[in-house]
């Protein structure tokens, strides 16, 4: 590939000047070109640098190659790598040549990914040799010369030969990118998103959180993912900051990169945060140029115990590919909740009865005295004309807007001062003893216990009538993991409810989740007990005393459901 990189490090480089203020855009090809002749550093990796006017450039020759190569039907590219230059490149490129990006999810399984390709309709894919090798057992119905290589030293030559001036082929209403949903809680589809409302993503992250020029993004979160290029790319790009990129997230590799780069912006998903914080604590943590982050499902444990480490704030949020932001910001907001609804038609409503829920009564350590009235579907009434629709999914449009509202499938409720907080998935709700509980509480406190690195906690069913708690944790080492250690702590934790404390218990080294990080609980869920991993269940009342759980045991567990007239559901 033709070097347009920038080598003087950006500790060392003169600042390059501000640019002068321009009306807001409303495509993100137009912020593109307001990028040309930018000598501020806007990409940067380990190994080289590209000034935000060679990031166009280089888009503008990708854009170019994609035109030509462009064939009848929907002009989508696949786009299979990790976090490196390419990708960047090739969503600069899309903008440019009126192109959609389909970010492929290299995490999914072989089915899983055959399918993923063959439904978003991919014309073109772009990857590497690695990327490539996976591929080629796969029936995508694609022909050899429709994958682009980009570590093939044929690739840098058709680069060479598309090197014109940059132009753009499209406007606000071109379909820019199609993002997998997670698939953490059903089957992923695949969300919709145009140039105009990705640049509107844009300045409102910048508007919330406070992005400015002078900004270093350090991106470990993966590119195929909302998080990445909403909450990070295009901040940057409305704002010329310098975009740094890994080409995944790596616990220990975290603060030196930070460092390297002079990082002062990150964002995160629960899990990795999680990670971050099982890392040997240093002296030096803080000494760093982090100023903030924004992620989502990180604990407000997790949270605080960050900042105090790094010295950094975070922002803590709740949002979707697909979806409007529900949550304005407020200092005053109890740690656990989301802020106050962002406008007044943002409600938590009962799905039945289409009304707004009573506000819910917290007892001292937050948790919801009257979940029954005040936990409903979090909806927002003026949402209907933000969500721009699944691809080929009339079914899953209709079931998010419904009485001319955007409902979230998420669970929610307002609090006596009108703060909104989160109260899981549709799921993340169980019925133990007559008594609704939530298991997202439970995974807080679960989450405070300095050798669990994640959890999910979610229901199973009791062999005699509604549902027992079951946790999954992620630890170093399962076999050195002191249960008895952690039953005590569970007893010495006075916001775990009585009906709190898990029943059952799993010990991993490595829970499975999405390819953004996201513990897959619907998996651990539909696994239940059948497992090969540690479990341990508790017997009795009082405080929790586990003992491990046998395949003897699982047998006689099993054999509880039989005798009560349950055995469909182990």
């Amino acid at each position: 590939m033709t070097d347009l990189s920038v080598a003087t490090p950006a500790a060392n480089a003169a600042p390059a000047p501000a640019q002068p203020p321009v009306a807001r855009r409303a495509d993100i090809a137009t912020l593109l070109l307001d990028r040309l002749g930018d000598e501020r550093l806007g990409l940067r990796t380990r190994e080289s640098d590209w000034t935000w006017d060679a990031v166009v450039r280089e888009s503008a020759a990708r854009a170019g190659l994609a035109r030509e190569l462009r064939r009848e039907g929907p002009f989508h590219i696949g786009v299979l790598l990790e976090n490196v230059p390419d990708f960047v490149f090739w969503l600069g490129a899309a903008a440019l040549a009126g192109a959609t990006v389909v970010g492929i999810n290299p995490t999914r399984g072989n089915a899983q990914l055959e399918a993923d390709i063959r439904y978003v309709d991919c014309q073109l894919i772009v990857t590497d040799a690695a990327g490539m090798a996976r591929l080629r057992a796969l029936d995508l119905g694609l022909e050899p010369d429709r994958f682009l290589l980009v570590d093939d030293p044929a690739y840098a030559e058709l680069l060479d030969a598309h090197r014109v001036q940059p132009v753009a082929y499209a406007g606000p209403e071109a379909l820019l990118l199609l993002l997998f949903t997670s698939g953490t809680t059903g089957t992923s589809k695949a969300v919709k998103c145009t140039q105009r409302r990705l640049a509107v993503l844009g300045y409102a992250a910048s508007d919330k959180f406070g992005h400015v020029r002078e900004d270093v993004d350090y991106c470990c979160m993966p590119l195929f993912h909302g998080n990445a290029i909403m909450a990070l790319w295009a901040p940057a790009l409305v704002n010329g900051a310098t975009v740094c990129l890994t080409p995944k997230f790596s616990a220990t590799g975290f603060l030196s990169d930070v460092r390297y780069f002079g990082a002062t912006f990150f964002t995160y998903v629960g899990k990795a945060l999680g990670y971050l914080l099982a890392t040997p604590a240093t002296a030096g943590d803080a000494d760093t140029t982090l100023v903030r982050g924004f992620g989502t499902e990180a604990s407000v444990a997790d949270q605080a115990e960050f900042r105090r480490r790094f010295a950094a704030e975070l922002f803590e949020g709740y949002g979707s590919s697909e979806g409007p932001a529900l949550a304005a910001l407020d200092p005053q907001a109890p740690a656990a909740a989301l802020g106050r609804p962002a406008h007044p038609g943002v409600a938590v409503v009962n799905p039945d009865t289409l009304e707004d829920c009573p506000r819910a009564v917290l007892d001292e350590y937050g948790r919801v005295l009257n979940p029954d009235e005040s936990v409903g579907e979090m909806v927002d009434k003026a949402g209907a004309i933000v969500f721009e629709g699944y691809y080929k999914n009339d079914v899953a449009d209709a079931e998010r807007l419904r009485n001319g509202w955007y409902w979230t499938g998420d669970l929610g409720y307002i609090d006596e001062a009108g703060f909104l907080y989160f109260g899981g998935r549709k799921g993340d709700w169980l019925r133990v003893d007559g008594e609704n509980t939530s298991t997202l509480l439970i995974e807080q406190v679960v989450r405070r216990h300095p050798a669990v690195i994640a959890a999910a906690v979610y229901g199973v069913p009791d062999p005699r009538s509604g549902d027992r708690v079951m946790a999954a944790i992620e630890v170093a080492d399962p076999d050195a993991f002191d249960v008895t250690e952690f039953a005590e702590f569970l007893s010495a934790q006075d916001d775990l409810g009585s009906k709190g404390a898990p029943r059952l218990l799993r010990v991993s080294g490595s829970l499975p989740v999405t390819g953004s990080n996201k513990v897959l609980k619907r998996e651990l869920q539909e696994q239940r007990w059948h497992t090969d991993e540690l479990l341990y269940r508790w017997f009795g009342r009082g405080k929790p005393e586990y003992e491990p759980l046998t395949d003897s045991g699982k047998l006689e567990l099993e054999a509880e459901f039989v005798s009560f007239g349950r055995a469909n559901l182990f």
